[in-house]
């Protein structure tokens, strides 16, 4: 046996031996998402346990003192946490970081103390625990270190003596759940662990920090895996929420999340916790949570779209937008197209943009709020997550954004697409569409058309830099005083605009900037404002397909459908109600209209 003398550790040894462990999971996330059915057959457990891992990668630093780095790991954690695994593996690391003697080094005794007493944040962040799950293979290993805590003090030789105790437990799985036992494999999220231990045990052997690299996506099959299917999914989307200053008790707060749905974990404390629930009706759900404490983060999985990629994919071109481009459910469906949302805040809470709110509630919020919404970009991990997950699915990405002019999100889809691009060695393209809405949907809807035709991901992307330059949008904005508020229009120009009856048009250039199109004393005016307009730049020219949009106003957009059916002779491609992040500024009753002209290609 190894021979180590290893009498305690630091933070510094905490942090490499963390990463090293991280970096297993991110090397074999792919097979974590391949064996993954339960609770879920949701294909994503490697996607979500890999989330926990970058979250902490990227944003702590080596620190001398153990108590000081465990609790920068656990903080991480929890703020990057995602899915059933990567949320109890970050409740296990903060009782972990709770239970740890505030000092700068740590004995094997006080290393094994702490985590015993780390076991129980995780069965009770759960609201029905089931053996055979991550839960066992940690509580057993955490008790095979507690029970050598005074054989040896050194770390090294436990450690490395704890994988037999790991493989066991592992093993073990496949007969504690019924699922598993069906299909001969072992918990995905139990695999991730001791993945997690194998990495950390590969660095005691060798303590070599150069290597602490992911340079490949090479799955380690630990335990023979069968091939799998699909089953139902009773509750849709995957829903996660960080919510601080909680004025009710967790026990309070297990109960409606329970009403909502199943898979019901909170982590953390009142002051700042984690929930996670599987729910058909998230927006409804935050709704009902609203005034219960700040909600200052969300993630929502759409739980169905995830399954269909494994099981029910069409294509193996992976089609991605953000929650901007408008376009209709029912072409979202059939086109699998994955859409990411944008963030959304009124005063301190944080919604998802047609996920945690839709419509109705936005409206509803918008008259009654004091303080005007905003919004903001997604981040990069957001796309860096998806991305993974994608690629561990698909042959190639294609992404398709709104204008760069308006928001980051492209920016930062660029740079999630370079890392899994690089991570997966396949080519995730992103496209800056230079545009929004109806016209952002009409390019996601010929390039998933393109996708369905075959066409090779290349040509795809040719034919999309070509149709951005043919993408029109023009919106007649009924009310001022949404723009106004939102600072689109300076406050003494609104006003006088709007003591004036002034409606405005507002379109798209070609470089993705908004621009005033023109203004009339009156919505129907400036609606024939548009048709003229359009009439006179389709001249020699074919429309492709044509998209009506409205803030709740289905009377006007109807009328809108009408003319463009006389313009064009087909109808609208979608008639939807404009995203919210959009109707924010052009306000309640706004009408606008997206077209496409064919190219000479097209």
């Amino acid at each position: 046996m190894y021979k180590g003398k290893t009498p305690f550790i630091n933070g510094k040894f905490l942090y490499y031996a963390f990463i090293a462990g991280g970096n297993q999971i991110l090397q074999n996330q792919t097979e974590l998402n391949r064996i993954n059915i339960f609770p879920v057959n949701d294909k994503d457990t490697g996607t979500n346990l890999a989330s926990t891992i970058r979250s902490v990668i990227d944003n702590i630093k080596p620190h001398k003192s153990y108590k000081t780095t465990v609790n920068n790991i656990a903080d991480a954690a929890l703020l990057g946490a995602r899915g059933n695994s990567g949320v109890i593996f970050a409740q296990f690391l903060h009782g972990l970081s709770r239970e740890t003697l505030s000092k700068p080094i740590i004995t094997l005794p006080e290393f094994a103390e702490s985590l015993k007493k780390s076991i129980p944040y995780m069965y009770e962040a759960v609201a029905n625990p089931v053996e055979g799950t991550m839960l066992t293979v940690i509580k057993e290993w955490a008790d095979f270190i507690y029970s050598k805590k005074e054989a040896t003090p050194d770390f090294e030789n436990v450690i490395i003596d704890s994988f037999a105790i790991l493989e066991k437990s592992l093993a073990e799985t496949t007969l504690k759940l019924k699922a598993l036992n069906k299909s001969g494999l072992v918990d995905a999220g139990a695999k991730g662990f001791v993945l997690f231990i194998k990495g950390i045990i590969d660095f005691v052997k060798n303590r070599n920090i150069r290597n602490l690299e992911v340079d490949s996506q090479e799955s380690i099959s630990l335990i023979h895996s069968e091939p799998l299917i699909g089953e139902e999914i009773i509750h849709r989307y995957c829903t996660e929420a960080i919510i601080k200053n909680l004025i009710i008790s967790n026990t309070e707060l297990q109960k409606i999340l329970s009403k909502s749905g199943n898979s019901v974990i909170i982590t953390g404390s009142e002051s700042i916790c984690r929930i996670h629930v599987h729910t058909n009706n998230p927006a409804e759900l935050f709704y009902q949570l609203k005034d219960m404490g700040t909600i200052s983060f969300q993630k929502v999985d759409d739980m169905i779209r995830q399954q269909e990629l494994v099981f029910k994919r069409k294509w193996n071109i992976a089609l991605v937008t953000d929650s901007t481009c408008d376009l209709s459910q029912e072409l979202i469906d059939f086109y699998q197209i994955n859409v990411v949302p944008i963030n959304l805040n009124f005063c301190d809470n944080h919604y998802l943009d047609k996920v945690t709110i839709q419509p109705d509630q936005f409206y509803d919020l918008l008259k009654t709020q004091a303080e005007f919404p905003k919004t903001s970009q997604i981040n990069e991990q957001t796309f860096t997550n998806l991305y993974s997950h994608l690629a561990s699915h698909y042959s190639a990405i294609i992404a398709v954004h709104l204008t760069s002019q308006f928001s980051g999100t492209f920016a930062n889809s660029l740079k999630a697409g370079e890392r899994i691009s690089k991570e997966f060695n396949k080519p995730v393209y992103v496209i800056d569409s230079k545009n929004l809405s109806g016209a952002l949907g009409l390019l996601v809807l010929k390039a998933a058309q393109n996708i369905e035709a075959n066409e090779s991901v290349e040509s795809i992307v040719r034919s999309l830099e070509n149709d951005v330059i043919q993408t029109k949008i023009f919106v007649s904005v009924r009310d001022l005083k949404y723009m106004i508020k939102g600072g689109r229009v300076s406050k003494p120009k609104g006003l006088i605009a709007r003591a004036l009856g002034l409606n405005p048009v507002i379109s798209m250039d070609e470089n993705g900037k908004s621009f005033l199109f023109g203004k009339t004393f009156s919505q129907e005016t400036s609606l024939n404002k548009i048709y003229t307009h359009i009439l006179k730049i389709g001249c020699g020219k074919i429309v492709w397909n044509y998209i009506i949009l409205h803030a709740h106003n289905p009377e006007g957009s109807q009328k809108a459908e009408e003319k463009m059916r006389n313009i064009t002779g087909k109808n609208a491609v979608s008639v939807v109600d404009i995203s919210p992040v959009i109707g924010m500024h052009a306000g309640n009753g706004a009408i606008a209209i997206s077209l496409l002209f064919q190219t000479d290609s097209s």
